[in-house]
């Protein structure tokens, strides 16, 4: 809570006093200087911010230096505010956790730690239930499989395997790449949500994998071992969106199947002809409690607007976006060593394009016909987190939102090669991108495309925006201490962000834009 007292104090610094729009220019670009890039880079990385760790009052100054620019430069907030609120916390388990299994009137309970253990995304809940096994959880339609077909387990407790079946298998369709998110944990949980499960008891494949002991998630409470401080920073949501989530070992699976073995018979017959094998278990329920304590530490993504001039089109917009968080410093370390992660250009150099961007959009005489929308990003390097909770909730409609152009890491390496990131999944808007580039004359790189999940326009993507990413590549000082603003090439990092403006431009400027033919194609 003390963070959201702190918040409070600074609010009203970024509110007193009227902006100004600044400078005014014909064509904006010739305001994104070398030397604008180096002003923004060099307070951003500075030691007084301590590496700006989400969440934390070193990262919260950088924000409200953010906002102050965008006001400074006439942009509007939304909703009355430039900052935009993202819930992050860190959930420990609570005391009262129960697994029950009853059968013709006796109660079995287990022990939690050493036979059920409940996972990170449980929430705090009870449910008393008939118990569902439902195979592994799968609903696949381009691999005609579905683990809940013709299955009721509305308000019910389901069992799953982890895993896929016959994941090895090049036949079966669970073993390609694509294939590989139905393994995961969370989609298994947000497939039984999906179809009314309240509560979930997880196995290890027997068949496949060690019945290992229940290894959830390693609680502080449920270790003498593990600090609290070793939990991890997340992006919180309403407890109703979660159901009681564990990890179950052998003395269950017995309970449950009679045997190990019975399972496995189970699971092998699944394998074997890649049909579910689901059902209600007769004469048992379950009683499952879940119970976690949150400690809510908010960071914010800061905005700034800009609406666009056409009557028509100022519903629409264009995202230029960048995260602003890294990674602080070290805590443990010796008298006079460098112990501050400064992230110069990760990603201080794509916060200051955007800020450049600001200003030269903002200087306009004549403004695009459609809106602008200029964010930086807590919670990058916690796992995309202020992206996410931005499309989860966004400001405005994704459906109305032409593009986003993302900055992360654009003032290193040789001074006229570029990277773009989403080539293969936005090719018509490459395809634009690449004739303003003719403007700008990098030599532009696609071969990053493993990073393609890896920054703030991923969480855009998802959701069926047009994305392109804008990197100049690795180096040794990625993620250490050495990422100082000493090393940015900042006349670089300038013509990287001239080119976003121009193609921010003609995406904003052109009526005939249609987002549909840009959008995002299926990607593995």
């Amino acid at each position: 809570m003390k963070r959201l007292s702190y918040y409070l104090l600074f609010i009203p610094m970024v509110f007193f006093g009227c902006g100004s729009s600044g400078s005014s220019g014909k064509n904006g670009i010739d305001l994104i200087t070398s030397e604008l890039m180096k002003k923004h880079i060099s307070f951003l990385a500075s030691d007084s911010l301590k590496g700006r760790k989400t969440p934390g009052e070193d990262l919260d100054k950088a924000a409200r230096y953010i906002a102050e620019e965008f006001k400074s430069l006439g942009l509007s907030p939304v909703n009355g505010s430039y900052f935009q609120t993202v819930r992050l916390g860190t959930i420990d388990l609570g005391k009262d956790n129960r697994l029950i299994i009853k059968r013709n009137g006796a109660d079995h309970a287990f022990s939690i730690k050493t036979e059920f253990t409940p996972l990170e995304m449980t929430g705090s809940m009870e449910v008393t239930s008939a118990i569902v096994f439902a195979g592994y959880g799968i609903t696949a339609p381009e691999l005609k499989y579905d683990d809940y077909n013709g299955l009721d387990v509305q308000g019910k407790v389901v069992f799953i395997l982890r895993h896929c079946p016959r994941e090895n298998d090049p036949a079966s369709g669970f073993s390609s790449e694509s294939a590989l998110k139905y393994s995961r944990v969370n989609t298994k949980v947000d497939n039984a949500i999906k179809h009314g499960a309240k509560g979930i008891i997880l196995a290890t494949d027997p068949l496949n994998h060690s019945l290992l002991s229940p290894r959830g998630f390693p609680w502080p409470s449920l270790s003498s071992f593990i600090p609290r401080d070793a939990l991890p920073t997340t992006l919180l949501t309403d407890e109703k969106d979660k159901i009681p989530v564990v990890q179950a070992g052998s003395e269950v699976v017995t309970e449950l199947f009679g045997s190990v073995e019975n399972l496995k018979s189970l699971e092998s017959k699944i394998d074997s002809e890649l049909k579910p094998v689901s059902f209600e278990l007769e004469g048992l329920s379950v009683l499952l409690k879940t119970t976690t304590e949150v400690t809510e530490t908010p960071a914010f993504n800061v905005v700034g607007y800009l609406q666009g001039s056409d009557p028509a089109l100022k519903d629409e917009l264009v995202i230029v976006g960048a995260h602003y968080d890294h990674v602080g410093f070290r805590k443990e370390h010796s008298p006079g060593e460098d112990y501050i992660y400064n992230g110069a250009d990760d990603n201080a150099s794509g916060t200051s394009g955007v800020l450049a961007l600001a200003r030269a959009f903002a200087s306009l005489e004549a403004r695009p016909k459609r809106s602008l929308l200029f964010i930086t990003f807590a919670g990058e390097e916690l796992g995309l987190l202020g992206s996410r909770a931005y499309t989860d909730s966004p400001l405005f409609p994704l459906e109305k939102t032409e593009a986003m152009l993302n900055m992360d890491m654009i003032g290193r390496n040789n001074p006229d090669s570029l990277y773009i990131i989403g080539a293969s999944v936005c090719p018509e808007l490459n395809e634009l991108n690449k004739e303003e580039n003719r403007k700008i004359g990098f030599k532009l790189g696609y071969s990053l495309d493993k990073f393609l999940e890896a920054s703030d326009h991923a969480s855009f993507m998802h959701k069926g925006v047009p994305v392109l990413f804008y990197n100049t590549g690795e180096t040794k000082d990625y993620h250490h201490v050495s990422d100082e603003t000493s090393t940015i090439d900042m006349e670089k990092a300038a013509r990287v962000s001239r080119l976003v403006f121009l193609t921010t431009l003609r995406i904003a400027g052109d009526s005939k834009f249609d987002r549909s033919f840009y959008k995002p194609i299926s990607h593995k």
